[in-house]
């Protein structure tokens, strides 16, 4: 039962570190994106949440 127990901690533990590796991934390209085709300015304004209140208030159409 341990060595189940193990197994399915080390997957679970992968999957945690595969996941967040891919939201630093899509942070990045939301960086970088930003910064080539945004105001070019400050391409980490991409990460604040007024942007994307901003962002949301654009495609909904409020």
């Amino acid at each position: 039962m341990k060595t189940n127990l193990k197994y399915v901690a080390k997957q679970l533990g992968i999957v945690l570190l595969l996941a967040v590796i891919g939201i630093m991934i899509f942070a990045v390209g939301l960086v970088i994106g930003y910064g080539v085709i945004g105001d070019g300015k400050n391409p980490w304004s991409i990460l604040s949440p007024s942007t994307w209140s901003e962002i949301i208030g654009k495609l909904t159409g409020k």
